[in-house]
């Protein structure tokens, strides 16, 4: 049978309590790696700091809405990342990113353009012939990509069974790369039959021009290798093929990254800069994928990762690969090969990408295909480490700050509430193990920093916890002064406190949700912390400090009045009482 209304079973809920403290800590101590420490924001541990000077792509200076659209894409890449605690600011053209830790190298590949399309791979570099007739599909602007292999229907090795697939393959799991192009064997090459019946020139006309970049060498170094590597002639003519080859040179930074036309055929390296290919025009890009998700293949013991298209792109991916079974299609990233997987049926749905895949690689360019193409291109010009000198000092004054605000917080409690200040401290010890366990598994699953803000809202946290504490306890002593006693006073204490601290609890997570969404920066951190110790500190007042008042109220040694500080509230309340029925004899008779 349930209990009355207000009364509770204490043991019960103690025990849950219990519970979750074990489950927090076996997480803490038994997943993850490194030490069961909380990670600390850059203000506290240092970090690395980037400048990335951005590259118009007008030869303007950037315009201010791109410099603000970059940024944006720039925050959600770093902090999709794994680098929680960054902050992004603009400082005129450049954009200037620090974040916790040393790892430079993965605050740089965020600012890559990150711009994916999809093209057939036009010469099988074994018998020299076309394997797939050269087209110009509509062009569309990229997003960003991802790497690998091969290419198949997602979570499945067979045929889609949700539309036709032409059967030529006996494996429903594409085979891995064509032989690449290499840079002597590929030139002479018996020229294949032309589609189109151009003649053999290894230029159409004028140079393609440049769509413009700040820097005028580069700006001439991309409009040169676009008029040999894209010149429109590679995909049928041998000579232009090899003036292309000649042109290209894989172990030297590419100057056309991010600047090849989707409507022109294109020469290009693979990602280990060793091999070279002739590709088509784009028939898909990366704006028409709609999600992107790293994953860990069971089957396969390999990361991959999941695209799943936009309805439009979906049809596309789905015809092409239905008419071009047996052919080689190339994902590429800024116009590098990352991978060119043969076809071996029709994919319709999400579609896996799989390769030489590590867990980083994988996350990081999902992330980036996810979150969109930047509109600018931008060149690292500084990359520093910041010292934590500082933040460690600011750190212990915080600390201390916190510290000596708890301690005022519990002699008070000692001193009016007595038996029931010791109450109050049992119950923030509880909820200060609640909150560090939940910080280091934070920082490992979220990859959440505690900075010096954050720190600031754990100790404002500490004045709305107690406030609850407050709120109870002057209930209870309001029925005691009606004359009843401790045991009975709890549990009517509680039904008419738990409205108000339910209440208080509410306006102060709106406030700290608000503020953490409008806000941007460290102030985010403040916003944050604050809003969970306002849901731990329900946590702890609903099956913490409830369980432990009734569970001293139960107890004939700790509920004397002597101990438990109710007793001045008794005489007080048995003396107002005397002096109403003195005051009144007439309701004394009634």
């Amino acid at each position: 049978m349930a209990p009355p209304a207000g009364q509770i079973r204490p043991v019960r809920y103690l025990g849950v309590f219990a519970l979750i403290v074990v489950v927090l800590y076996a997480l803490v101590f038994f997943t993850g790696s490194g030490k069961p420490t909380p990670k600390l924001g850059i203000d506290l541990q240092g970090g690395t700091r980037v400048t990335l000077t951005a590259i118009s792509p007008d030869g303007k200076p950037p315009a201010q809405d791109s410099l603000t659209q970059a940024k944006q894409i720039l925050a959600d890449r770093v902090n999709g990342n794994g680098v929680s605690g960054a902050e992004i600011v603009q400082d005129g053209s450049n954009l200037v990113i620090t974040a916790p830790g040393n790892d430079g190298d993965q605050l740089k590949s965020v600012s890559q353009p990150a711009v994916l399309k999809f093209r057939p791979v036009l010469m099988d570099p074994q018998s020299g012939s076309p394997m797939i007739a050269p087209v110009t599909p509509p062009s569309t602007s990229g997003k960003p990509t991802t790497s690998g292999n091969t290419v198949k229907p997602s979570g499945s090795t067979t045929p889609s069974t949700t539309g036709s697939a032409p059967a030529t393959s006996t494996s429903a799991k594409p085979q891995g790369m064509p032989v690449p192009l290499k840079q002597a064997a590929q030139t002479t090459t018996t020229p294949p039959p032309s589609s189109t019946g151009a003649s053999a020139t290894t230029t159409t006309g004028p140079a393609p021009t440049v769509s413009g970049v700040a820097d005028p060498n580069q700006a001439k170094a991309i409009q040169q290798a676009k008029a040999l590597r894209q010149n429109p002639a590679v995909a049928t003519d041998p000579n232009a093929q090899a003036a292309a080859f000649a042109a290209l040179d894989c172990a030297k930074p590419d100057p056309m990254s991010g600047y090849d036309d989707s409507d022109k055929p294109l020469v290009t390296c693979d990602r280990d800069h060793q091999n070279k290919y002739i590709l088509g025009p784009s028939f898909l890009e990366g704006k028409q994928i709609s999600t992107a998700q790293s994953q860990f293949d069971q089957q396969q013991a390999q990361w991959i990762v999941t695209l799943t298209f936009k309805p439009d792109g979906a049809k596309t991916w789905a015809d092409y690969t239905g008419k071009n079974v047996g052919n080689y299609a190339a994902f590429t990233l800024d116009g590098q090969v990352q991978s060119a997987p043969k076809i071996n049926q029709q994919i319709i749905g999400n579609t896996e990408i799989s390769g030489s895949f590590t867990q980083a690689s994988s996350k990081a360019l999902a992330n980036s295909l996810s979150y969109g193409s930047l509109p600018l291109s931008f060149t690292v010009s500084e990359n520093q480490t910041v010292s934590a000198t500082l933040g460690l000092s600011s750190m212990q004054a915080g600390l201390l700050a916190g510290g000596i605000g708890l301690l005022l917080v519990i002699v008070y409690c000692l001193f009016y509430y007595r038996a029931l200040g010791v109450l109050t401290l049992l119950s923030l010890v509880c909820s200060g193990l609640v909150v560090y366990a939940i910080l280091v598994l934070f920082g490992r699953w979220i990859n959440y920093s505690l900075d010096l803000p954050g720190i600031a809202g754990f100790i404002i946290a500490i004045g709305i916890t107690a406030d609850s504490f407050v709120v109870f306890f002057e209930r209870m002593k309001d029925e005691v002064r009606e004359g009843r006693s401790f045991r009975s006073a709890v549990p009517r204490a509680w039904v008419r406190a738990r409205r108000t601290i339910l209440s208080a609890d509410g306006v102060s997570f709106l406030a700290a949700a608000v503020l953490y969404t409008l806000a941007v920066g460290d102030v985010r951190g403040f916003a944050f912390t604050t809003g969970m110790s306002t849901v731990i500190d329900l946590l702890v007042v609903f099956i913490v400090t409830h369980p432990l008042v009734a569970l001293v109220s139960r107890s004939k040694t700790l509920s004397k009045p002597s101990f438990s500080g109710l007793g001045a509230v008794h005489d007080a309340g048995v003396e107002m009482r005397a002096a109403e029925r003195a005051a009144n004899p007439v309701a004394k008779e009634a």
